[in-house]
């Protein structure tokens, strides 16, 4: 099934010429950067070992995410990516990420 069908659920045909599909997403609002709950910690789990840092709880939009990722990678000198809402970081940043955080305005703590 192709990922456009998949969105539409429920819906197998309609007979109606007028008839709209209604789209049901939820659209995500970017939370305030003080009321941001963060949470930065060190995991090596699945990674052969070597550390990686997350950044975990950010509540807003994919782009907004993204964007956070790029400052604090270019930031700390190093890679990372963004998955299932996190921010990966490539090794042990946790400290100086917690700081420049907080420098944003948002209320990071290690984890």
């Amino acid at each position: 099934m192709s990922n456009k069908n998949k969105k539409i659920q429920g819906i197998v045909y309609s007979t109606n010429p007028d008839f709209e599909i209604k789209n049901n997403e939820i659209q995500i609002g970017n939370l305030a950067n003080e009321k941001q709950n963060l949470i930065v910690r060190i995991s090596t789990q699945g990674r052969a070992g070597k550390k990686a840092t997350l950044i975990q709880r950010f509540i807003g939009s994919n782009e907004t995410l993204e964007q956070l990722s790029k400052d604090i990678k270019k930031h700390c000198g190093t890679g990372g990516s963004v998955k299932n809402n996190e921010i990966i970081i490539q090794g042990d940043f946790c400290d100086k990420i917690v700081q420049f955080l907080n420098s944003k305005g948002f209320k990071a703590r290690r984890g």
